[in-house]
């Protein structure tokens, strides 16, 4: 089986900023919008889809950047490495599952091939074999 790809980055990982942005702009930008909405009168469905938009877009974007930074600044998203101390143990912890599995693998083969070298059963007629042979004549 081959092994898992993993990603290691350096700075920012700008996945986390999006799906974090996603997540807080609907938990904060959502009720904020309708509470701004109080204050206007959107008679239309047409006046409220522009007002959605006209609100939700800077919404979105202050919070994006308010993610980026705050992700620059605390090293946030990083899968919660403690940084590169961390990343060299993990490797070194995957390298030596994956030597071990690789012993067992070999260990197993070895066995199997030794299985192999057996020596074949003797193909002799054993005693009770000729005294059947010898009562049918």
């Amino acid at each position: 089986m081959q092994p898992v790809e993993r990603a290691e980055y350096e700075g920012v990982d700008y996945a986390w900023v999006m799906q974090t942005t996603f997540v807080v702009t609907i938990l904060v930008g959502a009720p904020a919008a309708a509470l701004l909405s109080t204050l206007v009168t959107l008679e239309t469905w047409g006046a409220r889809a522009a007002f959605a938009v006209r609100i939700g877009a800077p919404i979105w974007f202050v919070t994006a950047v308010a993610v980026a930074l705050y992700a620059r600044r605390a090293e946030a998203g990083d899968g919660g490495s403690g940084g590169d101390a961390d990343a060299s143990v993990e490797r070194d912890a995957d390298a030596d599952a994956s030597a071990e599995r690789d012993a067992d693998a070999s260990a197993e083969r070895d066995a199997d091939a030794d299985a192999g070298d057996a020596e074949p059963e003797s193909t002799e007629p054993t005693d009770e074999q000729t005294d059947e042979g010898e009562k049918i004549d």
